[in-house]
């Protein structure tokens, strides 16, 4: 795509505050180590590779495209032409040649989505429309184009697929139990893709707190009177660091089902990564391009995000991280503090001088 001053197809209107531009970005320069050492795990899976490719020829993506053309608006010049300059805009800055379509579907619940196998389309709810402002939602354009450019819209369309699936066979035992390891498998993908998109917004919209106050609202409505964004981010570092063993597997369980991290957990590792010297160096203008994608190797990427990922748990203040730094240390005594850690699940043992339990 040609630079700035030049003619350009489809990317005329850009916002009169200036931004950075990214040309021939890779969408490496943004991606969480996470998100990529998660995709490797889920094309080892067993049976996943046999899923996607029955799941590519079957999967009704026409209908699907026919679904929103027929029921939803679709965003253009002359219907939400905001949303329409943002898409234009986000493409721009991201260096994305063809501009997905959009579409606006009634829902009360704020969500936004980033589907297709052969091409992507960025579908958002009037609920996240009439939620956020202008900065605020130039942030959520982004973070679905950069899902586009990262090409997540494939795994993230037979995830819906997979989801919708499980429900019509969940009566047949073996047949749900394969399909719910690919599922679980997936989500624990797409929650860590998640965070690579939240850094693809904020390369385009370039505002961190027009961000952080997109997902605290996300998280608590539209009172940004009542909110305040260091406390949102103090929840987030009271639930890295607070409670026992106990509230580590909790924080595990409860995040299972989710497609999406919890908001104050996205707000804490956009931060950090804003903070970054990887971010500085990004806004600078070094960082990897499309054209080196095919020099890149998987096992190199692979062994970055395994190093990336044992550092954060070296850092991490959260009690089941810690004790997995310990037993890769050697700590002593690991024994002794995984079971205090566990001690309130038992139930305590009634008094000595109680009534004795009677058993039928």
């Amino acid at each position: 795509m040609p630079d700035d001053g030049q003619q350009q197809t489809g990317h005329e209107r850009v916002p009169s505050r200036q931004r950075r531009r990214f040309p021939g970005i890779s969408s490496r320069a943004y991606e969480h180590p996470a998100d990529r050492s998660a995709l490797v795990a889920l094309r080892k899976l067993s049976g996943f590779d046999t899923v996607f490719k029955a799941l590519s020829g079957l999967l009704p993506e026409r209908s699907l495209r026919l679904l929103f053309l027929s029921d939803s608006v679709r965003v253009s010049e002359r219907q939400f032409q905001h949303l329409h300059d943002m898409l234009l805009d986000a493409c721009h800055i991201l260096d994305l040649e063809k501009v997905p379509p959009m579409y606006v579907t009634q829902d009360p619940q704020p969500n936004a989505m980033c589907i297709g196998l052969d091409e992507p389309i960025i579908v958002v709810t009037t609920g996240l429309v009439e939620l956020l402002d202008e900065e605020e939602m130039r942030a959520v354009v982004g973070h679905e184009v950069g899902h586009a450019l990262s090409g997540h819209s494939v795994y993230r369309t037979i995830l819906l697929f997979l989801t919708s699936l499980a429900l019509k066979v969940a009566w047949i035992p073996l047949g749900n139990l394969a399909i719910m390891a690919i599922i679980t498998a997936l989500r624990e993908w797409f929650r860590k893709s998640e965070l690579s998109a939240d850094r693809a917004g904020l390369l385009v919209g370039q505002d961190l707190r027009a961000s952080m106050r997109g997902l605290m609202k996300i998280a608590g409505g539209n009172h940004l009177h009542e909110m305040n964004v260091d406390a949102f981010l103090e929840q987030a570092e009271e639930y890295d660091s607070g409670g026992d063993l106990r509230d580590s597997v909790l924080k595990i369980l409860n995040v299972m089902p989710r497609s999406h991290p919890f908001t104050t957990v996205r707000a804490a590792e956009l931060k950090k990564w804003a903070e970054s010297r990887d971010f500085q160096r990004l806004m600078d203008g070094h960082y990897p391009r499309r054209d080196e994608d095919k020099d890149t190797s998987v096992s190199d990427s692979f062994r970055e995000s395994a190093a990336s990922y044992a550092s954060d748990v070296k850092t991490s203040k959260d009690p089941l991280m810690k004790l997995v730094t310990d037993l890769a240390g050697g700590a002593g005594d690991l024994g002794g503090r995984v079971r205090r850690g566990f001690e309130g699940f038992k139930t305590p043992p009634p008094p000595k001088d109680g009534p004795a339990d009677t058993a039928e």
